[in-house]
């Protein structure tokens, strides 16, 4: 019998292209040393389309040496002297007085950018009020493109090593930052134009002029440190908010609920939140099933700043102990991943792996914002009876996996092997320090919910900082809750 696909254009995905080559980037280390060697192979055009920059930022290895500056502001400047022909757009969120053009390190450019004609910048504030442009997607020539969760920006740069005090983890101004894991991926070929599509698409409705698409090449470097996949059909799935007379767009969410609805034995999933009711209520459906897959999701510890920590952190732990009910089978864990000496590595990832059998990446997160507020995209493939892409997302899911366990891969394989199960195999793996000890190597602790303050509970439960759209923006309160309407679970 023939498998049938998941990726629907127009229901779970807006467009389902060929990429000639497909390959994941783990962590920033990978992926600017990657758009640096791309953006020097630039002929015509570079797209940059983000939530933050710093134009301070080294755009590659802290280290990198070649002929170019390192600073990403420098960078551009000097790839359009270099090349009369190449044309750089940047479009990036202009949340109005917290723009990232305020920022010292971007002042000094502002001007000199102005006056380069092959240059330009546009700040994209058309979207509604609370929601933000999420997206991060860079294509060189309509030719490659990057998409997944990483910006330019400060605080990114990682290696897979995640090590304490890395002397290379530093901001431009000097001070160091801590570990910080992330994904984003790469395509060649028609997925690539298609990304340049969705580009122009959003450069026009920020107020730019109409671009046309350019002439396709494959003068490009290899990328080193990329987990290849080959040729794959690529689908692209976007959320979009309603807003003027364009109608909201949730290929997103969909394509969330489909995948964990599809999964026979285990669904991998690494995000920055756990605050969505619509893939809560999905996993609850399938944690109730008595032979239903088992779930595992890497969250960060906590949330990255003190507003995200009172929604998110305290929406993940409701839902955390809404699903324990659903339960019965004990097959859903989540797990935060920590450096040997006990310190927690940011998860700023968004990546999930169904069974062998497909995954999704891009710039969107397991919350409602991402769901059905914000403008993300993600790419997403499936193995459609392909052996060799099974046996690829299964290296994927397990190297991700003995990453942030500490181990070799060939162990964490041998053990999920033996005991037939993903969840069995990182119990047994993981160190486990006494209290207040700090482990040996890398692992992974679970999570515990946490008792939550009155104020914290009631900013969950009525998702005031993580709606679902504008028009919960203003919506009364009484009407607002993760546990309220079509989603309600009975707990």
């Amino acid at each position: 019998m023939t498998e049938q696909p998941l990726l629907r254009p127009s229901e779970n995905c807006w467009r389902v292209e060929r990429a000639n080559e497909f390959a994941i980037l783990i962590d920033a280390d990978i992926y600017f040393s990657a758009a640096r060697l791309a953006m020097k192979a630039a002929k015509r055009t570079i797209y940059l389309v983000g939530w933050d920059f710093n134009a301070r930022v080294t755009l590659g290895h802290p280290d990198v040496q070649d002929e170019a500056p390192r600073g990403v502001g420098d960078f551009l400047l000097w790839l359009a002297k270099r090349n009369p022909d190449l044309e750089i757009r940047l479009l990036l969120w202009n949340p109005a007085l917290l723009s990232s053009w305020l920022k010292v390190a971007n002042v000094p450019y502002l001007l000199r950018w102005k006056l380069n004609r092959q240059i330009t910048v546009k700040l994209d504030g058309n979207h509604p009020v609370g929601s933000s442009h999420h997206q991060k997607i860079l294509v060189i020539d309509d030719s490659l493109a990057f998409c997944g969760g990483i910006d330019v920006t400060t605080d990114r740069w990682d290696t897979r090593a995640h090590i304490d005090d890395a002397p290379k983890r530093k901001r431009p101004d000097g001070t160091a930052y801590g570990p910080w894991h992330d994904a984003s991926s790469y395509c060649i070929g028609p997925a690539a134009r298609a990304l340049g599509d969705l580009c122009r698409e959003r450069w026009q409705l920020a107020g730019g002029e109409k671009l046309e698409a350019v002439e396709q090449h494959a003068d490009f470097p290899r990328v080193e440190g990329a987990i290849a996949f080959g040729e794959v059909d690529l689908a692209i799935s976007r959320t979009s908010p309603a807003y003027d007379d364009r109608e909201q767009v949730t290929e997103i969410e969909r394509l969330y609920v489909d995948m964990v609805m599809s999964a026979q034995k285990v669904v991998y999933a690494e995000s920055q939140y756990f605050a969505s009711r619509a893939v809560a209520q999905a996993i609850a459906r399938r944690l109730a099933e008595p032979d239903g897959p088992e779930f595992i999701l890497i969250n960060p510890v906590k949330a990255d700043d003190w507003l995200g920590s009172l929604a998110m952190d305290s929406a993940r732990a409701r839902l955390r102990e809404s699903l324990r009910r659903h339960d019965l089978h004990n097959r859903l864990r989540i797990y935060h991943p920590v450096t040997a000496r006990g310190e927690p590595i940011y998860v700023h990832s968004k990546l999930m792996i169904v069974d062998n059998e497909r995954m999704r990446v891009g710039s969107s997160n397991f919350n409602n914002r991402s769901m059905r507020f914000d403008n993300e995209c993600d790419v997403a493939f499936e193995a459609l009876g392909s052996e060799t892409l099974r046996a690829k997302l299964e290296n994927l899911r397990n190297d991700l996996l003995s990453e942030h366990l500490g181990v070799a891969v060939d162990s964490f394989r041998n053990i999920v092997e033996r005991e037939g199960s993903v969840i069995a195999a990182v119990e047994a793996l993981r160190h486990s320090a006494g209290p207040g000890e700090p482990a040996s190597q890398r692992t992974l602790i679970p999570y515990e919910t946490p008792a939550l303050a009155d104020i914290a509970q009631w900013l969950a439960d009525n998702e005031i900082l993580d709606p679902e759209g504008p028009e919960q923006i203003f919506e009364a309160i009484e009407r607002r809750g993760l546990f309220r309407g079509r989603l309600k679970m009975p707990f």
